[in-house]
């Protein structure tokens, strides 16, 4: 859980709370330091950073060849940058990754909010947010690319929180109908692992 007093002091006003911790739980990590590296969809396992000096190290290293996502918003190292030695500490600095972050969140939130025609009502706004998570994930939304985009600009209307204002009783209701569903797809995932993990044995042991 993201800490309110680091929310208020360097979150992006234009987002309300709810929204940037939903941004950090969804797409974000719980370490400042936390660096992730992917190149052609794959994940490069990369040593824990155990200090800021270096998480920058490993940024630097791979910034320009990879995709590089660092501290609590996963913020896209490159973006912006020309060299390497231009990628500053301040990305691994709670405060600035989260400034970062949620202002880049906020103009990614508005390039899709426009894309929908920029819609008043409450209850777009889960699907909106949701796209931007999956743009955020993967650096593009209908076919832009959203950290180079220009920003649409303007403001960012009835902002819910995707998990909130649900009574009750509805949360129950909607509920009960999936579970039912995903209980036969639940039992054939069930069936796939297996012969998933048997499928790798044998590949193992040639």
């Amino acid at each position: 859980m993201l800490d309110a007093a680091l929310i208020k002091e360097c979150a992006d006003p234009s987002l309300k709370p709810a929204i940037v911790e939903q941004l950090v739980m969804a797409a974000g990590s719980g370490d400042p330091l936390a660096v992730t590296v992917k190149s052609g969809g794959r994940l490069i396992l990369v040593p824990k950073a155990a200090s800021p000096e270096e998480a920058m190290a490993i940024v630097r290293q791979y910034a320009g060849q990879a995709v590089v996502r660092v501290g609590l918003t996963q913020f896209p190292a490159g973006v912006g940058v020309k060299e390497a030695t231009d990628l500053k500490p301040d990305l691994v600095d709670p405060c600035q990754n989260l400034r970062k972050g949620t202002a880049m969140f906020a103009k990614v939130l508005r390039i899709v909010a426009k894309w929908y025609g920029n819609p008043t009502s409450k209850d777009v706004f889960p699907q909106i947010f949701e796209d931007a998570i999956y743009a955020w994930k993967t650096g593009e939304f209908e076919g832009v690319s959203v950290f180079q985009a220009e920003d649409p600009g303007g403001t960012l209307a009835n902002q819910k929180d995707p998990r909130a204002d649900k009574p009750e009783a509805d949360t129950v209701d909607a509920a009960a109908p999936l579970q039912i569903e995903a209980e036969p797809s639940d039992e054939k995932k069930i069936g796939t692992a297996g012969i998933r993990v048997d499928l790798s044995r044998i590949g193992g042991q040639e």
